[in-house]
């Protein structure tokens, strides 16, 4: 029975067993898996909904058409055909509630396809029946479930049985051969199973012959003259009919591409060829053979000859390369060919002769030159012809010579040289010149030095086996009869361009939201590739990786957090490949740089501005300070008089002593009592209250009364009631300092405490108060007087 028509009866079956338990809604069958690539049908049961129902695969709507309603609208089948996805969830859902009834999840599984069988011995020394019978094949596992496979094997005279399992896609089975007769048709069969699917593949047939792998042949080598000698026997498990071989050498120095070369074995014959060679190598040779259409035997064990010395095989290649002219007019000329190997038995010797065309040309001495495989040699600016002489044995055996055209005229020389390089090869093309040449020599270098070179009749050439990531210096040159002409020498070019330069991160200058990147490269080969594009990848530790790209060596990374560490690194882009450098790191700041160099530019403004200010005004009030402004309370107080009041002064003639003032007496009670000078109004007082406070006596000294008073005039003026007028004019308070010239100020002795009557002040005019230092007249002479001191005046009532 078809496992789908299995699958669609137990589903009938479990919607029935629902049916008996009421109304529900699900989808049946739960989960299965499909071979891929076949039909099924997934069943909803919608009893418990009214309305329609859509399907949806993977969350996206099914077609309605692959859908359809069946036992009374109670259950809505979907139909998929040619299921090939690895997986699907499939679900049922109401249209009218748009609520998700049920759902199930199918799954694909393939059989084993494409088996291959052999059969082959387990003693490759003894070729009588093979002992094991091997078997792959291919499949595709799409789940994580452990597969067991079985290899089912049957012919006309066996049944089917499993030989062997295995858990991967292959199997070997042991002493198969003695169970079945070799002229039969074998039948194979590969089951894979896992605990949730079982899957058979198709069934192959194999002939006998088609699948027997033979035992490597023993062969014998032999050298003649310049030729390998190659024989072995054929395979007996085809002693008649056709067997196909194939033979291999190579030389055993360098790493050379094998020769293989293919013959076929007639019935009943062995295998015997003859190959070319060259002289003193060593080559090593195996053989393999085939029946039929059946599996190639493995490579025979290797044998290594070594071949005989011709001289009719000495080949010497002859070439050279030509420097320019040197100060002196000479030019070296790099003559180089292909030495006899040194296995060949015996001596060998080689020796160079330059020989100019021109025979009566006179300058160098043309002698030879003993050398090994190069040797360089000094020409002039004259055409050459360089000979090269090979001895065997102290005995010449073969010659051959090259041509060193002039420095001076022209030659024919090829142009349009194009090169390129793919995969290690060196392809160069070139445009030949006019004249018919007879071929083209081709020579190549990557120091200088070391020089190879190839000739050929095309205008192109390939150049093979060139060291890796070189750059090579290539130049071409026409051949023609007993000449050569220029050569003409390619652009430079690498046999392979190998990745981009290695990077390094130079600096990193981080502000607070960006940072300044750049890198530098250093070249890892001559032949590195040329960076299409660099790419900035940075990150913090915990956040996303972000790039950015630039075709410079610089970049700046925008949109940084401010302190806020980051992890950089750079990858360089070329044709060719990628290089990365180290992981670095760097830390935003925390404030914008620009920010603190203003405020400390505008800090540095500020406190130039105040040191300024501040020295300014330090000088200032030095100045101030240095100014002889009179001390108020060391001088004494005087209203200064108007012309008019003069006459009421009372002045006093200067003593004998000069200075000894008026002031300067002590006075007695009773002089106290009644003042030495009415006031300058004229007004003496009357009341019995008096009134204690402090005065300062002011004396005006005159000689002359008539004198103007910018005159140098000593008076003595005492008068109370002034003193009164100066402390209390008019009940407000008034400065008692006046216009005043500034002068020298003596030392003046404060006076007592005295008692005074305040008188009354004048109506008329507001007093006038001064302050007057003894030493403020300038011009003239300075009087020296002495100030009153400890005078003090006790008014009482009569």
């Amino acid at each position: 029975m078809h496992p789908f028509q299995v699958t669609c009866i137990l589903a009938l079956i479990l919607f029935v067993v629902k049916g008996l338990h009421g109304n529900s809604c699900d989808v049946y069958p739960k989960d299965p898996f499909i071979e891929v690539g076949s039909d099924t049908e997934v069943f909803c049961q919608r009893s418990c909904v009214q309305g329609e129902v859509y399907w949806t695969q993977d969350n996206k709507r099914i077609d309605e058409s692959l859908s359809n309603t069946i036992n009374n609208s109670t259950h809505s089948v979907l139909s998929l055909t040619n299921f090939t996805q690895h997986s699907a969830a499939l679900e049922c859902h109401s249209a009218n509630i748009q609520q998700i009834l049920g759902g199930t999840i199918i799954k694909t599984y393939t059989k084993p396809s494409k088996i291959s069988c052999m059969l082959h011995y387990d003693n490759q020394e003894n070729e009588v029946y093979p002992e094991l019978f091997t078997c792959n094949w291919e499949h595709q596992n799409n789940s994580s479930r452990e597969i067991n496979y079985t290899l089912f094997v049957s012919s006309s005279s066996v049944t089917r049985s499993g030989l062997c399992n295995s858990h991967v896609t292959t199997c070997t089975a042991k002493d198969f051969v003695e169970k079945i007769i070799l002229s039969e048709n074998l039948t194979v069969t590969v089951r894979a199973k896992t605990d949730a699917w079982e899957a058979d593949s198709d069934t192959y047939e194999f002939e006998f012959s088609n699948i027997l792998k033979i035992i490597p042949p023993k062969i014998d080598v032999s050298v003649e003259s310049n030729n390998l000698k190659i024989e072995w026997k054929r395979s007996i498990a085809k002693a008649k009919g056709d067997i196909d071989c194939q033979d291999k050498y190579t030389e055993t120095v360098g790493n050379k591409t094998p020769k293989v070369y293919k013959s076929t074995l007639e019935s009943g014959k062995d295998g015997k060829v003859s190959r070319k060679v060259d002289s003193c190598r060593n080559y090593k040779v195996s053989v393999r053979c085939a029946l039929d259409r059946a599996p190639w035997s493995d490579w025979s064990p290797e044998k290594t000859v070594l071949t005989k010395f011709n001289k009719s095989d000495v080949k010497l290649h002859l070439w050279r390369t030509v420097t320019k002219l040197d100060t002196n007019g000479i030019r070296k000329v790099h003559a180089m060919w292909k030495p006899i190997p040194a296995t060949c038995e015996g001596t060998f010797s080689y020796k160079i002769q330059q020989i100019p065309y021109k025979q009566h040309t006179t300058g160098l001495n043309y002698t030879e030159t003993s050398c090994n495989s190069t040797c360089d040699v000094d020409v002039n600016e004259e055409e050459h012809r360089v000979d090269l002489t090979v001895f065997h044995n102290e005995s010449p055996i073969a010659k051959d010579s090259v041509y060193v055209p002039a420095a001076a005229g022209s030659r024919p020389q090829v142009t349009d040289i194009q090169t390129s390089a793919a995969e290690g090869v060196v392809l160069v093309s070139w445009t030949a010149p006019v004249q018919p040449v007879r071929g083209y020599m081709i020579d190549w270098t990557h120091d200088g030095n070391q020089y190879y070179w190839n000739e050929t009749k095309y205008t192109n050439t390939s150049l093979f086996d060139l060291l890796d990531k070189k750059q090579y210096d290539i130049t071409v040159t026409p051949l023609f009869d007993d000449k050569t002409g220029r050569g003409s020498q390619a652009v430079q070019i690498c046999s392979r361009i190998g990745d981009p330069d290695n990077i390094s991160v130079a600096s990193v200058r981080a502000n607070h939201r960006s940072a300044s990147v750049s890198w530098i490269t250093q070249s890892q080969e001559e032949c590195s590739g040329a960076v299409i594009n660099y790419r900035v990848f940075y990150r913090t530790p915990e956040g996303p990786m972000l790039n950015v790209n630039s075709t410079k060596r610089d970049v700046l990374l925008k949109d940084l957090n401010p302190d806020t560490q980051y992890i950089i690194y750079i990858e360089a882009t070329a044709s060719t490949g990628t290089s990365k450098s180290n992981e670095s790191s760097f830390k935003t700041k925390r404030f914008d740089p620009r920010m603190i160099t203003v405020l400390s530019v505008c800090g540095s403004i500020v406190i130039i501005i105040v040191l300024s200010l501040g020295l300014c005004c330090t000088i200032q009030w030095k100045k101030f300070r240095e100014k002889a402004v009179p001390d108020p309370g060391l001088s004494s107080l005087a209203e200064w008089l108007l012309p008019d009041h003069q006459k009421g002064m009372c002045l006093f003639q200067a003593f004998s002593n000069p200075s000894e003032s008026f002031c300067d007496r002590v006075f007695t009670e009773e002089m106290q009592k009644t003042p030495a000078c009415p006031s300058a109004s004229g007004y003496y007082p009357e009341s019995d209250e008096a009134e204690e406070y402090n005065v300062h006596t002011p004396c005006l000294t005159s000689k002359l009364q008539n004198e103007k008073p910018d005159e140098h005039v000593e008076t003595h003026l005492c008068s109370s009631a002034e003193s009164t007028d100066l402390l209390f004019p008019g009940n407000k308070p008034l400065s008692p300092y006046r216009s005043q010239r500034s002068v020298k100020t003596p030392d003046l002795r404060t006076s007592k405490q005295s008692k005074r009557v305040p008188v009354k002040q004048p109506e008329n005019k507001a007093p006038m108060t001064v302050y007057v230092s003894l030493n403020m007249l300038k011009e003239g002479p300075v009087i020296e007087t002495e100030s009153i001191s400890n005078i003090q005046e006790y008014i009482r009532p009569e």
